[in-house]
């Protein structure tokens, strides 16, 4: 979930200042990059509890003790709530969740590069604290309530808005955590493309990084029991959106799209406005209740840009947002999917092969059946687990044109390995954790913290 956005205090006064902002993130091809988010959930070596904001063991003192790696604190009312090193930031999901957005990076090697060291810096943090972190789509014991909540001010005004527009939006605050990869677009069109190939094909990703099986500490009859919560969290500003896939799609469409998704908030001085429910329009229009005749910012468009939720976000550059997150070399696996599928024109051109004559309802029973099947959901007359095999061969391919290679000769295409091996095998990570909570785990999800932490 994104912080504040540092732009230009331009106020806005058209339509054209707001699609100035979004296409101003198109660069040539030799400037593209490669930016990886992920997220995931600390806990109390000794009782497995998610750590509170403060003490000792808490997760101030982590991002605090992250300092003497050169990182920058970035304090709200007072207190660290957020770390910067040159393009690289760590934050924190409601419930204290670690998020990493990685700096934008020029291959796979130095973005698996970036978050070995970042998990390695963690641990020599957190260890001594008797704290750990592990990456898993849900957290898979802890209650909503058992959840702390971090003293963020845009939080606040979330956790009151979100029950009055879903049942599970306090869930996907503060029991998911994700992985996802940012990519650059040369143009309009190429945005488009790459918007509805990242779109149709976001469930393949959601079946191949399902790892969210467990609820308080039980099977929850499903796989990605992440993707599922956000069916169920804010219809304003969730989904597959099959406007992307109309004759017409450009920058000028996501702006009005973006004009109908209700605000939460303007930061003003430092502090976050209840602004919950509103209309940007009437913000453009000066005729904001709580803001009488006061016109946005460029910062608020930005902001405002960061609280749309669908499965690809476009900003400045699109987000793909389909997947759960998991350990270390499924950060490294995420962005390899996408960048061999969206960074080589052959792959994008295979890739909408695959997926231009998707229907919506194809699309939606897609986004729908994942969640609970993953790679077994049926599909034109075969499962998702083909569709996964193409489709990784096509991003094998672009990986390979890239021609990208480490130290020891080898190209991107080493970062696809974990997937390779579920597609081969036909089982998520979800899957085998089930099969460990009914075999050796003896019914117990407690041993996820042992054997699959950091």
């Amino acid at each position: 979930m994104s912080g504040p956005s540092h732009v230009e205090q331009e106020v806005l006064h058209s339509r054209e200042q707001l699609l100035r902002y979004l296409t101003s993130g198109t660069r040539p091809r030799s400037d593209w990059r490669i930016g990886t988010e992920h997220e995931k959930f600390g806990f109390r070596h000794d009782d497995l509890r998610p750590p509170p904001f403060d003490g000792e063991a808490g997760i101030e003192a982590v991002l605090n003790g992250l300092v003497q790696y050169g990182w920058e604190p970035v304090r709200e009312g007072g207190r660290t709530i957020a770390l910067t090193r040159g393009d690289a930031s760590v934050s924190l999901e409601p419930a204290g969740q670690l998020e990493l957005s990685g700096a934008p990076l020029r291959n796979l090697h130095e973005t698996c590069r970036e978050a070995a060291s970042h998990l390695h810096e963690l641990r020599s943090v957190a260890e001594p604290m008797g704290v750990g972190f592990l990456g898993m789509g849900f957290q898979p014991i802890w209650k909503r309530e058992d959840m702390p909540w971090m003293p963020k001010g845009r939080y606040a005004i979330m956790r009151r808005y979100m029950p009055t527009v879903g049942n599970l939006g306090l869930d996907m605050m503060t029991r998911t955590a994700t992985v996802q990869v940012n990519l650059d677009v040369e143009s309009e069109a190429d945005m488009v493309r790459k918007f509805r190939v990242g779109l149709a094909l976001q469930p393949v990703a959601t079946a191949l990084f399902a790892d969210s099986p467990f609820t308080e500490g039980k099977p929850n009859g499903f796989l990605s029991y992440r993707s599922h919560i956000w069916t169920d969290t804010d219809p304003h500003r969730t989904g597959m959106l099959d406007f992307v896939f109309e004759d017409g799609f450009g920058y000028e469409r996501w702006v009005d799209y973006l004009l109908d998704v209700p605000m939460y908030f303007v930061l003003r001085e430092g502090e976050y406005l209840d602004l919950a429910g509103q209309s940007f329009r009437d913000f453009m229009d000066g005729r904001l209740p709580a803001l009488p005749g006061e016109r946005p910012t460029m910062q608020d468009w930005a902001d405002h840009c960061t609280t749309a939720f669908p499965e690809v976000r476009l900003k400045k550059y699109l987000e793909m947002r389909g997947a759960d997150s998991g350990p270390w070399n499924r950060i490294c696996a995420l962005p390899a999917f996408w960048v061999g599928l969206l960074y080589d024109d052959d792959a994008l051109d295979e890739a909408w092969e695959l997926v231009r004559d998707f229907s919506m309802e194809e699309r939606h029973a897609l986004r729908d059946g994942v969640p609970k099947h993953g790679l077994k959901l049926p599909f034109r007359g075969g499962t998702v687990l083909d569709l996964a095999r193409r489709a990784l061969e096509i991003s094998a391919r672009g990986l390979a044109r890239r021609a990208n290679t480490n130290d020891n000769g080898m190209d991107e295409r080493i970062f696809l390995g974990p997937l390779m091996e579920m597609a081969e095998a036909g089982t998520s990570a979800a899957e085998r954790k089930l099969e460990l909570f009914h075999g050796p785990w003896k019914g117990s999800v407690e041993p996820v913290y042992r054997e699959f932490a950091y």
